[in-house]
């Protein structure tokens, strides 16, 4: 096992990133941020808190479970669902930005764009991750990447937040 991201260079990719966000849409005066559960909700709060003090007025973020639209539901154990909070400002015409902490497979964004689409229709829809490593299954790319992680296919990457685990890290594990 070894330490791919310390908690200061998590804070520097979500600072960042965060930055990245406000100059792509020239502002975040359209921008509705939705985390997805769980470690990706914990981030979405974070950026929305940077974004705030870039922009000098609140920002919200919220959360989008997509329990039940993913492709893998037979395959793992029941989940609890979660539930889905939308900022006060809506999705609908408005540039959503999805946050996850891992993109691998891209499994999970396809499921909320799925999830997304039953709430309203945004004007675009952007993705930003804490860890891009690789190995898609699908078409989807980040708008916003705190770090590429090359990994192999057999390693795993482990995301660990303060909110939940009691520190900030980011963990490769298995053999390259």
């Amino acid at each position: 096992m070894s330490i791919a991201l310390s908690a200061s260079d998590i804070s520097r990719a979500l600072t960042r990133i965060s930055h990245e966000i406000v100059e792509k849409n020239q502002g975040a005066e359209n921008i509705t941020l939705l985390g997805i559960p769980t470690r990706g909700a914990h981030l979405a709060i974070r950026v929305a808190q940077t974004i705030s003090t870039i922009e000098s007025r609140e920002i919200q973020a919220g959360m989008l479970d997509i329990t039940m639209h993913r492709d893998d539901l037979r395959m793992r154990p029941l989940r609890a669902i979660m539930s889905t909070t939308i900022p006060s400002v809506g999705i609908e015409g408005r540039d959503v930005v999805l946050i996850d902490d891992v993109l691998y497979s891209g499994r999970t964004i396809r499921a909320a764009l799925d999830a997304l689409g039953e709430l309203g229709r945004p004007r675009s829809v952007q993705l930003a991750v804490l860890v891009d490593r690789g190995h898609r299954q699908l078409p989807i790319r980040a708008d916003f990447v705190g770090k590429n992680l090359p990994t192999s296919s057999n390693q795993s990457v482990r995301v660990h937040l303060v909110e939940i685990d009691g520190a900030d890290e980011v963990l490769i594990e298995g053999e390259g």
